[in-house]
């Protein structure tokens, strides 16, 4: 048996035990940005404190399951309602595509970083054995150089792809619930 957690006491439950998410307005229309009066409703992207707000609290509510509730104080048509559970869907389903592609755009800098840091260090042993035999300070301190860089390269591409590379995973995890999530009204 899991412990409840004292959080999840914020939120109220539905009769099947899933965690319910409320979000209050007045009509349809604050649901969405201003930026794009013209687009239809369902092309439209959520408000961004509304979006911010379905974000923080998945990610409070962890692996429990939920389902969103709109109350509104003018209660719409279907249709309308439809669109909003569509917008939900499509805006974070889109929001989850831009995730993957910050994440591909990281480990693409990543793995150059990988490769540059590997050329840099392998010159960076030739030149070492090259000027095994010199005392040169210049010589010394190009070698050195060289070897320090090629590490620098070596751990931004680790720590980029070990330290970067699960928060973008987590949501893009966190956008695929949401937008497979019910939504009420």
């Amino acid at each position: 048996m899991r412990k409840k957690r004292p959080i999840l006491e914020r939120y109220a439950k539905s009769d099947d035990g899933r965690i319910i998410i409320d979000i209050a307005a007045g009509r349809v229309e604050e649901l969405y940005d201003n930026y794009d009066k013209t687009a239809p409703y369902h092309k439209k992207d959520l408000d961004a404190d509304l979006a911010e707000y379905i974000l923080n609290s998945v990610k409070e509510i962890g692996d429990e399951r939920f389902l969103i509730r709109f109350r509104l104080t003018n209660m719409p048509e279907e249709a309308p309602m439809s669109r909003v559970r569509q917008s939900v869907r499509n805006f974070f389903l889109y929001t989850q595509e831009l995730e993957l592609r910050h994440l591909k755009r990281m480990l693409q800098t990543s793995f150059i970083l990988l490769g540059a840091g590997l050329i840099v260090l392998t010159a960076s042993v030739w030149v070492n054995r090259l000027l095994n035999n010199h005392e040169g300070v210049v010589a010394s301190v190009f070698a050195e150089g060289l070897t320090i860089a090629a590490w620098v390269a070596l751990w931004e591409s680790l720590a980029t792809f070990l330290i970067n590379w699960a928060p973008h995973r987590r949501r893009i995890k966190l956008c695929q619930r949401i937008a497979d999530s019910e939504v009420l009204f």
